[in-house]
């Protein structure tokens, strides 16, 4: 793999995906974008990795789409722009849906598909300084790829403003909106990951991921039996399984359980 993407695993299982090209603001094209859904397959399916961060090296966690890339897309075709959607899609798709907690690193500037990065990840901690901005249609283009994560993270009526303003969105309105969830002085970003990542590493590693599942299948459905149904269903499964049994124990016989020795 380029080390324009990297991967890295500490001793307690914490995963740290870098883009690692800030001679270019850490732009993304259609290698890094392969690169990048690559690392983040390759970090779900380890067993030893309990969480995964999301980082960028230099000034600005990165500018969304490379200018060199977005030159060749111009003179491609529809059918090949098409499959070159695909892939950024399917990039986006693999981080949203990883079963791993996954914490975004944001410091400096997050345009245009750096956003929907953001919005895929669990937790966002930016810097005091961190600015967003969904900026496709100062170049006649829109957010598509996106915007599902987009608008599931900041609604509808917001992406509404943001989408087709283009305006830039401080880090405090960032807060507000709910794309960022913690707002640190840049020197501090690294303390607070860890102090997430600590917390996260005394749940248990199964039930963290079937709580994400379960918010995935319920989060746009209206409250009605077959929820409450499916919801009785789940914690169920949990009371019953290896994992649910040990946390319950372990909590009984007030001792740490065996995933937070």
């Amino acid at each position: 793999m380029s080390d324009t993407v990297t991967t890295t695993i500490n001793a307690q299982g914490i995963a740290t995906v870098t883009l690692n090209r800030p001679e270019k603001n850490n732009a993304f094209d259609d290698e890094i974008i392969a690169q990048l859904t690559a690392a983040f397959k390759q970090v779900d399916s380890d067993p030893q990795v309990r969480a995964m961060v999301l980082a960028s090296t230099g000034k600005n966690f990165s500018a969304g789409g490379d200018l060199a890339w977005m030159k060749r897309m111009a003179s491609f075709s529809y059918e090949q722009n098409l499959q070159d959607a695909r892939g950024l899609a399917e990039m986006l798709k693999t981080l949203n849906f990883m079963s791993k907690p996954t914490i975004a690193r944001i410091q400096g500037a997050a345009y245009g598909g750096a956003v929907g990065l953001a919005c895929c990840c669990d937790i966002v901690v930016a810097s005091s300084d961190a600015r967003f901005c969904l900026s496709e249609v100062k170049i006649g283009l829109i957010p598509a790829t996106i915007a599902p994560y987009v608008i599931a993270a900041i609604g509808e009526r917001a992406c509404r403003r943001y989408c087709i303003s283009a305006e830039v969105i401080n880090a405090q309105l960032a807060l507000q909106l709910g794309i960022a969830s913690e707002i640190v002085a840049e020197a501090e970003l690294d303390n607070c990951i860890k102090n997430i990542s600590n917390n996260l590493l005394s749940n248990g590693p199964s039930a963290m991921a079937a709580a994400k599942q379960l918010i995935f299948a319920l989060g746009q459905q209206p409250i009605g039996d077959g929820v409450i149904e499916k919801t009785c269903e789940v914690i169920a499964q949990r009371r019953a399984c290896p994992e649910g049994q040990e946390g319950l124990t372990a909590f009984l016989e007030k001792r740490k359980a065996e995933w937070n020795q």
